[in-house]
């Protein structure tokens, strides 16, 4: 599985995600701009000490990221449709990206990629979940789609 984080702005989010994908065998992407630098010891210290075993691949840009992995299925995390992330398949080479928490993935980028976008039910109260809890909910019902097979 692949997590992506597009232009993340907290390090303490990237670092709890970034070791939940060590403890899955699942390789993070991250697209700059980064709201952080990944010397930063708040990414260190939520990774605790597995913040050196993620598979990290770190992308100069959207585009670049796109143009590397065209033939991908990579779905859109939003809180702007109606598909669930659980009514979807996945497959163990697919990307989950995820916005930045300030404002999510760009409108432009979702309404090109209607059909591959999906949510997590709440109530309306809030906004939306935090970005290192919703990459876990999705990667996690992925995984159990998958029999849980980590690939290690």
């Amino acid at each position: 599985m692949n997590i992506v984080l597009l232009n993340p702005e907290i390090p303490y989010n990237t670092g709890n995600i970034g070791r939940s994908c060590v403890l899955t065998n699942t390789t993070l992407h991250l697209i700059k701009p980064l709201g952080f630098s990944l010397d930063e010891k708040e990414v260190r210290r939520s990774g605790l000490d597995y913040w050196h075993l993620v598979d990290l691949k770190v992308w100069e840009s959207y585009e670049e990221f796109m143009e590397a992995n065209k033939n991908s299925n990579i779905y859109y995390a939003t809180t702007k449709t109606k598909q669930k992330y659980s009514d979807v398949k996945y497959s163990s080479d697919d990307f989950i990206m995820f916005g930045p928490e300030s404002r999510g993935i760009p409108e432009l980028i979702l309404n090109e990629n209607k059909d591959k976008c999906i949510t997590i039910p709440m109530i309306k109260m809030g906004r939306s979940l935090n970005l290192s809890n919703s990459a876990v909910i999705i990667l996690y019902e992925a995984l159990r789609q998958l029999n849980f097979e980590f690939g290690e």
